[in-house]
């Protein structure tokens, strides 16, 4: 993986912080904003420095949460009034906050 600066990880911090409660936007709708080369750096700050932000809220591009989490996550989101069916997240419509990052 490339070198990631401290700006991309506060870009990417302030891009999940905009995320409303009962919405949701994926690892490659936030590496979009951020002008990122690929979801899998988004994927790895939010493993390393997310625990003070709505990290629940970002889920992969299947609409599925992530593996290790994927309880507490759907969890988390119903509690939002979002909801999985067959434990995959609908990213279209009033859930998703896709594409309205700038």
């Amino acid at each position: 993986m490339a070198k990631i600066t401290d700006a991309q990880v506060e870009r990417v911090r302030d891009l999940v912080a905009l995320i409303p409660p009962g919405r949701v936007a994926t690892y490659g709708d936030i590496a979009c904003a951020a002008a990122l080369s690929s979801p899998r750096i988004v994927a790895w700050i939010m493993r390393t420095d997310s625990a003070d932000l709505p990290w629940h809220r970002v889920i992969t591009a299947s609409g599925r949460p992530a593996p290790h989490l994927a309880a507490q996550q759907l969890e988390l989101l119903r509690a939002e009034g979002v909801i999985a069916i067959n434990h995959r997240v609908p990213l279209t419509g009033e859930m998703s906050v896709r594409h309205k990052f700038g």
